[in-house]
């Protein structure tokens, strides 16, 4: 028997960096909100078998209705109010699954996920639990001291920029999460780093896209256009 995959599809931020009244994951592209492109991937992909999408508190009608209802996303079996932190809501969507084998936690501000990332990272979850999808970076990168002064450049070829979906075993990023919030303890930037801290688990790097693109600013937005126009 296969095992049982399920996707969190986040879209609870805020998108302060956008300089508009429209939340990032709403705004328009080709015509369609940004978080359509994920979930529509999600939807078509034949290995995940239900999505738990995680919203804002006052936005659940609102993505019920015109977005899951609207677009006929089927695999979505709940919309979820989030949390203060991105980590927040990662754990509310936990909860809200019915305990699958995998998870694949995604932000919904990505709207260029594909099915072979997914294909890829479901085979490297299925050997080694836990992965992040990512791509190595093409420019040098300076550590700081916090005051702007470069006191380090590590090696670029061991360099990634992590992206989303992060994928996992369900049990081992549930009791991650658990002992995270249970602990009260803060500022951690991804799913892969929870692991990292609370399982002290190593997580394989799974090769995604360099359009795997997040809407965090405008130029984010004319990006996505351009990356829609030319595929």
């Amino acid at each position: 028997m296969r095992e049982k995959n399920a996707a969190i599809v986040l879209a609870a931020g805020r998108g302060k960096r956008m300089n508009s009244t429209v939340h990032k994951q709403y705004l328009l592209l080709q015509g369609k909100p940004v978080l359509y492109y994920s979930l529509k991937t999600f939807e078509e992909c034949p290995f995940i078998d239900e999505v738990v999408l995680v919203t804002g508190e006052g936005e659940i009608s609102y993505c019920q209705k015109e977005i899951v209802e609207k677009f006929g996303f089927s695999k979505v079996c709940a919309v979820v109010p989030g949390g203060k932190e991105r980590y927040h809501s990662v754990y509310e969507g936990l909860k809200a699954l019915k305990e699958p084998d995998y998870v694949y936690i995604h932000d919904g501000a990505r709207p260029f996920v594909d099915q072979e990332m997914l294909i890829r990272a479901r085979k490297t979850v299925l050997e080694s639990q836990a992965c992040v999808v990512g791509m190595p970076v093409k420019d040098t990168i300076k550590i700081s001291d916090g005051e702007q002064n470069a006191v380090e450049t590590p090696d670029r070829s061991k360099v990634w920029m992590v992206q989303t979906p992060q994928v996992f075993s369900y049990p081992l990023i549930y009791r991650a999460y658990k002992k995270l919030i249970d602990g009260n303890i803060q500022n951690v930037t991804d799913d892969a780093m929870v692991l990292e801290l609370m399982e002290q688990r190593q997580v394989k790097l799974v090769e995604g896209s360099y359009q795997n693109i997040k809407i965090t600013t405008p130029e984010d937005l004319l990006i996505a256009e351009c990356f829609c126009q030319n595929s």
